[in-house]
C-alpha cells in the first residue's frame, strides 16, 4: 500500500490488488464477508480510475469484478462438493446462471490480467483497459442489486 499525491494535492491511498486466488473459502460471517468483498471491489474500481498505465488499470478492474463475484458466492454459497480448485467464474455461472455471460467475459480476461500482473505491460491496450473498467462497473452494480435482493 502506498500513498501518493494527485495533481490537486489530495493524498490518494492505492491498494494493490491481492492475488485473486486468495479468495476466502468459507466466510465465518457471511454478511460481513459480503460487505467486505463489495468494499474491496469498490476500492479496486476506484484505484482503476486513478491508474494511468493500461495494464494496471486492467488488473484493478478485473480484480474488482473478482471481488464482486466472490461477494455473491459468499452470500449464496457454493454449488455441490468440490474435489479440485475451481475458478470463481465457473462457480458464478453455476450459482447464478443469469450471470453466465458475465462470468465468460471475465474468465476470458483472466490470462490477460495474469500477464499484466507479471509485468507484460504491452498485453493490455488502453482501450481494452477502459472497456474492462466500464464492464466491471456495470457488473458491480448488477451484483450489488442482486445481493440487496437476496438479503430482503
Amino acid at each position: 500500500m502506498s500513498i501518493t499525491s494527485e495533481p490537486m494535492g489530495f493524498p490518494v491511498q492505492r491498494i494493490h490488488p491481492p492475488d485473486p486466488r486468495q479468495l476466502p473459502h468459507r466466510p465465518s460471517t457471511p454478511a460481513g464477508s459480503v460487505r467486505s468483498l463489495l468494499r474491496q471491489a469498490q476500492v479496486a474500481l476506484s484505484d482503476a480510475h486513478y491508474e494511468h498505465r493500461p495494464a494496471d488499470r486492467y488488473v484493478y478492474a478485473h480484480t474488482a469484478a473478482l471481488r464482486a463475484a466472490a461477494a455473491l458466492l459468499a452470500l449464496r454459497g457454493k454449488p455441490g462438493r468440490r474435489t479440485k480448485p475451481t475458478s470463481v467464474w465457473v462457480l458464478l455461472a453455476k450459482v447464478a446462471p443469469e450471470l453466465a455471460e458475465w462470468a465468460d467475459l471475465f474468465a476470458a480476461g483472466s490470462a490477460r490480467r495474469h500477464a499484466a500482473q507479471t509485468g507484460v505491460n504491452r498485453a493490455v491496450p488502453q482501450r481494452d483497459a477502459d472497456d474492462l473498467l466500464r464492464q466491471s462497473e456495470q457488473f458491480l452494480g448488477i451484483i450489488e442489486r442482486s445481493i440487496s435482493g437476496d438479503e430482503r
